[in-house]
């Protein structure tokens, strides 16, 4: 048997880490890699709606699997799919992004080529679609083999994406050099540790949490987009520390664990007990690193002395000016977990589920609908939150044992969560997925419902239609134009998409609302569901707190 070409190799390479389906959309200078994804073994095509909602389905993928693939064509392709896979890079999530581009003869001959502006400059996108990832390579037959192991490499070691691209020629060309025979993403160790770095830091953690009277941790989804979720609850159980989450790294721990307090985020914090244990703390170890933003802090008004934090990060750890480097995530946590003394005592307040909120045929409202879906998620089940003002609503939730939550609050690109839904569904082998979106964001990306059709995907999806773009009021004042959205029978469009077997139905009333969970629970299928909610919940914040987002009065002399 020869060798394989560049493009058979390059997509066989990447499989080995465990990813099975390539999400994209064909186009001609792609040919070749649209070609394989159809012919190599352990590999499934994903044609998506376009190539922003690939990039999306990838980013949602690969936060199950590890890493995704993504393809698209040179130019118009690539530059469609940037703001996904930006997205990936902000969230750490290693997406593969593979793109095809005009051969070397096209590129020696000086021709001018559709997909471009009129001239012979080939290389003009790269720039562009590189500043998206944080390792590059144009892949060659000469160079394939060492290249990509470096862009592999590396693009785990940071946990971001990657960008290769292959021309239309060298795609099919045999690869020279020895092929390499990977392994899964699970047995690999991304980063490498120092051995007296790596000693000196976990001494040097285990000595403040000895010394402290009243420590607190937090868990960031790092420990997540890195595969050591099981290792940093480990850790919380036999620490047996109160342990908080902020709203961006929901999901990323248990929270049926009994250390597990509640969601830190300065004045939004789930509640005041919860703000007092973190911010009162005489030691707050911070695993993963905790990201000041302003929707993950309460509009930055988290109070955290830096002086008791102590920070652990992918490869570097941090006590007051004292910091430690090449200290692997990993090495960390597995040290803490066999050294670190377990604690007594009570973790903190006590978390209930929401109070059922409205009866029978009263209208529907977020908090209505929010109690009543937190009592029907169970265990295996993945539940992804558009960005927008659901996200108020669904991320203070306590989730039941086993349930999981994906949402992209740092990126925040309202849309992500639809497409991100189908590969979230397609990433899973057990459990159901769920998508709660907002009207406004759903519109942008609802084309996909198609694709989730095709293939047969079986999400359950609710829209909360309050025909405006709600986050937008909450930030501003009511009656703006430019909020107001189309008028869309969101429940009749699965059947128009071809969704064969869909549960679809519009409620309005909080008895209609639990008839149809009835039948959700009931139907092995798909389910799509439209909650009709007040658009008057979207009330204008109080000035104050929309200064502190937007910081655009002149500050006072107080």
């Amino acid at each position: 048997m020869g060798q394989p070409t560049v493009v058979e190799y390059t997509l066989s390479r990447l499989s080995q880490l465990g990813i099975d389906r390539i999400f994209g959309v064909p186009g001609d200078y792609a040919f070749p890699i649209n070609d394989a994804a159809e012919t190599l073994p352990g590999l499934s095509w994903v044609g998506c709606a376009n190539e922003l909602n690939a990039a999306y389905a990838a980013d949602g993928y690969a936060r199950l699997r590890g890493a995704a693939i993504l393809s698209t064509t040179y130019g118009v392709g690539e530059l469609s799919a940037l703001n996904g896979v930006m997205g990936s890079k902000a969230q750490r999530l290693p997406v593969f992004h593979l793109v095809g581009m005009p051969s070397e003869r096209i590129q020696k001959l000086g021709l001018i080529t559709h997909h471009n502006l009129g001239d012979t400059v080939y290389d003009r996108f790269q720039p562009l679609s590189a500043a998206a990832c944080c390792v590059q390579a144009v892949l060659t037959s000469a160079n394939c083999v060492d290249e990509l192991e470096r862009v592999i490499r590396e693009a785990l070691r940071q946990s971001r994406p990657a960008y290769l691209v292959l021309s239309e020629l060298q795609a099919l060309q045999p690869v020279r050099g020895q092929p390499v025979n990977g392994r899964s993403l699970q047995a690999l160790q991304r980063q490498q540790s120092s051995p007296e770095e790596l000693e000196a830091a976990v001494e040097a953690i285990l000595d403040r949490l000895d010394r402290a009277q009243r420590p607190v941790v937090m868990v960031t989804d790092l420990v997540r987009r890195y595969g050591l979720r099981q290792q940093a609850e480990a850790f919380i159980r036999k620490a047996n520390l109160p342990t908080a989450l902020a709203p961006f790294d929901k999901g990323c721990l248990d929270e049926s664990l009994p250390q597990v307090i509640g969601m830190y985020s300065g004045a939004a914090s789930s509640s005041p007990a919860v703000r007092s244990l973190v911010e009162e703390a005489d030691l707050l170890l911070d695993i993963g690193g905790l990201v000041p933003a302003d929707l993950n802090t309460g509009s930055w008004s988290a109070s955290i002395d830096s002086s008791r934090k102590v920070t652990v990060s992918d490869d570097w750890v941090q006590l007051g000016d004292k910091v430690f480097v090449h200290t692997a995530l990993e090495d960390v946590l597995q040290a803490l977990v066999e050294r670190v003394k377990p604690r007594e005592g009570e973790h903190g307040p006590g978390r209930d589920l929401a109070p059922l909120v409205g009866s029978g045929a009263e209208a529907l409202s977020s908090a209505a609908f929010t109690a009543r879906l937190q009592r029907r998620l169970r265990a295996g089940d993945t539940l992804v939150v558009e960005t927008g003002s659901c996200m108020l609503h669904l991320l203070p939730m306590v989730l039941p044992a086993g349930v999981d939550v994906e949402v992209q609050g740092l990126w925040g690109s309202i849309g992500w969560a639809t497409p991100a839904c189908l590969g979230v569904a397609m990433a899973k082998t057990v459990g159901r997925t769920w998508l709660v979106s907002g009207d406004g964001a759903h519109l942008l990306t609802l084309n996909e419902l198609a694709v989730m059709g095709r293939y047969g995907v079986k999400p359950v999806i609710v829209v909360l239609n309050n025909g405006l773009y709600g986050i937008e009021d909450v930030f501003s004042e009511r009656g703006h134009g430019y909020d107001d959205l189309a008028s869309v029978r969101y429940h009749l469009l699965p059947a128009a998409f071809g969704c064969q077997g869909w549960l679809s139905e519009q409620v309005r009333t909080v008895s209609e609302l639990e008839a149809v969970f009835e039948r959700i629970e009931a139907h092995d299928g798909a389910a799509y569901i439209e909650v009709m909610i007040p658009n008057e919940e979207s009330q204008p914040l109080p000035e104050t707190t929309v200064d502190r987002n937007y910081k655009l009065r002149t500050p006072t002399a107080e």
